[in-house]
């Protein structure tokens, strides 16, 4: 199975995704610091959001095989720069979390997302279980080898 970083704003979802594509119940925990359990690696958000931190998340990167960027569907902006997708060696992936809540816009965040330079989205919700399933098969069936030839996502 792909190693998978999941890098978001504090909040985003990135652990809740984390229990949701693991099979477990969904608590809220904070991530105080880098998490690698089975096929996830769990970052804190205060990495994205802080300068400082930012290196070790691209440390953190060269360990996956798949980055997934995350925005919550009812975030108010994006952290991550038009194209900042091209400074990854690595296939990077969209994931819009939270399309279930009543304030959220997914659809915004989709788009925030494919500004970002993500090719690939998936929404999701942790909550309905919607996307879970697609999301889950998705890193467990990925071809990074094919990829890297073709610098392509296959539908």
């Amino acid at each position: 199975m792909n190693k998978v970083i999941l890098i978001g704003r504090s909040g985003s979802g990135k652990t809740t995704l984390t229990q949701a594509l693991t099979g477990q119940n969904i608590k809220y925990n904070k991530t105080q610091t880098v998490e690698r359990g089975g096929f996830l690696i769990d970052t804190p958000g205060e990495y994205i959001e802080s300068r400082n931190f930012g290196g070790a998340l691209a440390v953190y990167a060269y360990e996956s095989d798949i980055v997934g960027l995350l925005l919550s569907a009812n975030e108010p902006y994006s952290l991550y720069s038009p194209n900042i997708t091209s400074m990854a060696n690595r296939p990077v992936v969209g994931i819009v979390t939270g399309i279930d809540k009543k304030d959220g816009n997914p659809k915004r965040a989709e788009n925030w997302l494919s500004l970002a330079g993500c090719k690939k989205i998936f929404k999701v919700s942790a909550v309905t279980g919607e996307g879970i399933e697609e999301l889950r098969s998705f890193f467990t069936k990925f071809d990074t080898k094919k990829y890297y030839k073709t610098k392509k996502f296959d539908d």
